[in-house]
Formats: structure tokens, C-alpha cells, sequence
């Protein structure tokens, strides 16, 4: 039997890189990582690992817009980080405005402490992309 697809959500900061995968029939998001931004290449090549692990074809990135729906700098950024890996995969860019201020909220709710461990807040707004995403 072939394995099947999954997706893959990435919130891309500077030093760390949140990452969300769909279950294999792209129902609900059933796996998280965290990639830790030394160099873009060993970010890259983590990245890469992770989409032959789990068989992933297509990858979700999220683009943070300016307010005002402005191409910002850090959106430029974002773009020129996964840039060698289209061709390779799907590429699918994501509105990620106000998706990290949206993961604090949830968080603080559950009483999860994430202001030491920041890595907790990437994770969870890639979990927020993939499942915008899956929802409609």
C-alpha cells in the first residue's frame, strides 16, 4: 500500500521555525516539530528530512502581511527562505497576520507558560496555518 500524503505548515522566524503536519488523509493536524534556525542550509535540510519521513508533497508558508495587506520585509524574507525547495514540492503561501498573537491567546487559556520557551508559540501558529487551511 502506498503511504499516503501529508501536509506540512511552517510559521518561519528568524531563529526558529514552527512545524505542523496533517494527518496522512488531511483531516486534522496530528504531529508538531520544532526547527531551530542556525543557518538557513541546515534549516532547509531539516525541513527536506522531515517531507520524506512523512511523506509530505505539499508545504504551507506562512507569509506574515503587513496590516494593512502590504508585502512587508519580513514576508520577503519568508518567500527567499523556501525558494530552493519549490519545484521539489507544493508551495502553498498562507496569511499568517496575527496568527502568533492568536497562539499566545490559546496558550495563556490553557495556563501554558511560553514566554521563557518561545519555540511553544511557533509551534502552535503552524498549527493555526495547517488547520485554516484543512478547514476550508
Amino acid at each position: 500500500m502506498d503511504k499516503l500524503n501529508r501536509i506540512m505548515a511552517l510559521d518561519i522566524g528568524d531563529k526558529r521555525i514552527g512545524v505542523a503536519f496533517s494527518d496522512p488523509f488531511g483531516l486534522f493536524v496530528s504531529k508538531t516539530a520544532l526547527v531551530l534556525r542556525k543557518d538557513n542550509a541546515s534549516a532547509l535540510k531539516e525541513i527536506e528530512n522531515y517531507c520524506i519521513e512523512y511523506n509530505v508533497q505539499k508545504i504551507l508558508v506562512g507569509v506574515p502581511y503587513n496590516m494593512d495587506g502590504s508585502f512587508g520585509f519580513q514576508a520577503k524574507k519568508n518567500l527567499d527562505f523556501i525558494e530552493p525547495l519549490k519545484g521539489k514540492y507544493e508551495i502553498i503561501y498562507r496569511d499568517e497576520r496575527l496568527t502568533s498573537f492568536e497562539a499566545e491567546e490559546d496558550l495563556k487559556k490553557e495556563n501554558v507558560k511560553y514566554t521563557k520557551n518561545k519555540g511553544i508559540v511557533d509551534i502552535r501558529s503552524a498549527c493555526i496555518i495547517l488547520e485554516d487551511y484543512l478547514g476550508e
